[in-house]
């Protein structure tokens, strides 16, 4: 059989179009989750302090604007590390149809994932993918291709059954 290896293609690549989407439809679902938590965290405080656990409600309502915006950070790095590291996407990625992939088409491991998503941190990364190339500095920094899930399926499809022309059969 044949010892060759799949790679990503560049004409798989998510567009531009596709990737903003995909940070807008992120950004909106982080957003109201922050927006959610942030309601629901005052009855989750007075439960505690009728158990008599007061100390947390205490740091929570002094926290400064400081607090907050890396308490966001680390609420946007959980769910990019959890939806991308057990699902290879996003809710924006699922929307547009498309999956994060190491360059063999692989899912990437959460190590990957950890470093691909504390690359999100990096000031402007956001619009880093708006270049011709199409590939954020998340991505190029983690080795990771957002890829068009559909188009890779049935790209290494082919690249498989290209693999077995020619291969024959041995018998024992």
């Amino acid at each position: 059989m044949s010892e060759s290896t799949y790679i990503v293609e560049e004409g798989l690549l998510a567009s531009n179009g596709q990737r903003f989407l995909n940070y807008i439809v992120d950004y909106a679902f982080t957003y109201t989750f922050s927006y959610v938590f942030g309601l629901i965290l005052p009855l989750f405080i007075n439960v505690l302090d009728s158990i008599g656990l007061t100390g947390f409600g205490f740091w929570v309502y002094n926290a400064g604007n400081i607090t907050w915006f890396f308490v966001g950070i680390a609420m946007t790095m959980i769910y990019y590390i959890l939806m991308e590291g057990f699902f290879g996407r996003s809710l924006g990625k699922l929307m547009t149809g498309t999956i994060v992939v190491n360059e063999n088409g692989l899912k990437p491991g959460f190590g990957t994932i950890f470093k691909r998503t504390l690359c999100r941190s990096i000031p402007f990364d956001a619009f880093s993918f708006l270049g011709s190339s199409g590939i954020g500095w998340h991505d190029s920094i983690s080795d990771t291709y957002v890829v068009n899930k559909q188009g890779l399926e049935e790209d290494i499809k082919m690249f498989h059954e290209f693999n077995l022309i020619g291969v024959q059969e041995t018998e024992s």
